[in-house]
């Protein structure tokens, strides 16, 4: 198509705040506006997904209970597990109880190392 065809069936942009009535509805022809929402805006979900929490947690716990269990039996191996699975913990967003598991893990793995033998 040609630009003298084309412009004959283009509309002129109307003047910032200007209203044009136009097949029975008013426009302000806000194409920013219209540019940002799309159908992806309108489907979004607005439950909250509890399991990923919820899972996160439960690493979270395992860790800390791998470690705490590091003090009375096996503490190399389990402060090892606990430290490992204390990282894997903060990863996925349980910082608290992983960086509580790791730190346990590495205070019971000191301590068989450089405490126990002189006891």
């Amino acid at each position: 198509m040609d630009d003298k065809n084309r412009t004959k069936d283009v509309e002129n942009a109307p003047l910032r705040g200007e209203d044009r009535y136009r097949d029975g509805y008013y426009s302000r022809r806000d194409e920013e506006t219209a540019a940002e929402l799309t159908a992806d805006d309108y489907r979004r979900s607005v439950a909250v997904d509890d399991d990923t929490e919820q899972a996160s947690s439960a690493m979270g716990w395992i860790a800390l209970a791998l470690s705490i269990a590091s003090f009375f039996w096996a503490p190399i191996l389990l402060g090892g597990a606990g430290i490992i699975v204390g990282f894997i913990a903060r990863n996925r967003n349980a910082n608290t109880l992983g960086n509580i598991a790791i730190a346990a893990g590495a205070i019971s793995i000191l301590i068989t190392l450089f405490i126990l033998p002189f006891v």
